[in-house]
């Protein structure tokens, strides 16, 4: 995938690592289209906001229909609702996975034709190290991740014959609005914007763009012993 020239599409492209991953596109000879639930909260030089609310058909398919030239896309919009899979409210559980899962391949969905249409390209879903281990504190985020990983394994082989090559960006707790709370390690967003538009670039179908998400993919051999030693 050759950045340079080509034509992005990234959900949720008004803040946070989507911002990044827009301003990257563009700083690599893009032409990028910033997509936003109100695209008047894009404030990014150079870019052609549109908008996009991934949970909502009608939106989705508007965006297809605005951005027929895309050959890249980038399924970054998501939220973390901090809920409690056991006693958290089953409303905002389901908003999880209608964000992360449905609205994700939704996307995936309206805008497959297009870039097929375009000679094919690259599809990139965001995800997250929570695709590959339980956190109670965000019960509900790492169960749509799961979701949107396994999503993200099934159309890439089915797009494949389409010259669609479909990749999974895995990475922890990112220093933006969505993490503020938290008080540890937070990696920086303009760094992981660099590191997955350079997998993009290497076709590669997986970026584990930090040292802890490749210590939990290496730990998933090990069984629920090595990702959980805590349990009796």
């Amino acid at each position: 995938m050759k950045i340079a020239g080509s034509t992005a599409l990234v959900t949720g492209a008004n803040r946070g690592l989507g911002r990044h991953l827009a301003a990257e596109l563009l700083a690599r000879g893009a032409t990028v289209y910033a997509g936003a639930r109100n695209p008047d909260s894009v404030d990014l030089p150079g870019v052609t906001p549109v908008r996009l609310d991934i949970t909502d058909p009608t939106s989705v398919a508007a965006a297809a229909e605005l951005a027929k030239n895309v050959n890249l896309l980038i399924n970054n919009a998501g939220i973390d609702t901090r809920t409690d899979l056991l006693d958290g409210d089953l409303d905002l559980v389901r908003l999880e996975l209608e964000t992360h899962y449905i609205g994700t391949l939704s996307t995936v969905r309206a805008f497959a034709p297009v870039i097929a249409g375009n000679g094919g390209g690259t599809i990139l879903n965001v995800l997250s190290v929570l695709s590959w281990f339980g956190s109670p504190i965000h019960g509900a985020y790492g169960a749509a991740k799961s979701a949107e990983w396994s999503m993200t394994n099934t159309v890439r082989v089915q797009l494949a014959e389409r010259g669609i090559r479909v990749s999974g960006l895995h990475v922890g707790y990112l220093d933006t609005d969505m993490a503020a709370d938290v008080t540890g390690p937070k990696l920086d967003p303009a760094t992981i914007a660099r590191i997955a538009v350079d997998g993009i670039e290497a076709d590669a179908y997986e970026i584990l763009a930090d040292d802890l998400s490749r210590q939990v993919q290496a730990g998933l051999a090990g069984g629920v012993a090595a990702l959980y030693p805590q349990l009796p």
